[in-house]
């Protein structure tokens, strides 16, 4: 199995919703290589996913980027904040997307995003409201 991909609390929900859109034509390749290419891929739910309370691994080419923070850092620490709290996650822990997936499916009911996701410029598109009922139905 490769590396554990490092992420930030709000990517974990990010990748459940991710449609190939993000804030550059580098972020969107790098964002698909992690999501397509291996939690979605064969094998995705065992991918071992390592909690960082910093820019991980989604964030690396993201034009938004200034060093471990970001230009919208309130609302990013806010967004962590809420999904850290909602997925029982704290820096450090160790999971498989399997295992997030689950979490997710516990304790993130439909419905819940606008209140959740609030302040993310992605939540009004719906992707993320879809991919959460298509979890749920599974």
């Amino acid at each position: 199995m490769p590396d554990p991909i490092r992420y930030r609390p709000h990517h974990f929900l990010c990748s459940l919703g991710f449609e190939g859109k993000g804030y550059s034509d580098a972020f969107t390749a790098n964002m698909s290589a992690i999501v397509m290419g291996r939690l979605r891929a064969e094998g995705g739910a065992d991918q071992v996913i390592e909690v960082v309370a910093a820019t991980d691994d989604i964030c690396t080419p993201c034009p938004k980027r200034i060093g471990s923070l970001c230009v919208s850092q309130p609302k990013i620490t806010a967004l962590d904040t809420a999904h850290a709290a909602a997925l029982s996650l704290h820096a450090g822990d160790r999971l498989t997307w399997g295992e997030a997936q689950d979490r997710i499916r516990a304790n993130v009911p439909p419905g819940s995003l606008k209140t959740l996701c609030q302040g993310c410029q992605w939540e009004p598109f719906g992707m993320c409201e879809d991919a959460l009922a298509r979890l749920h139905a599974q």
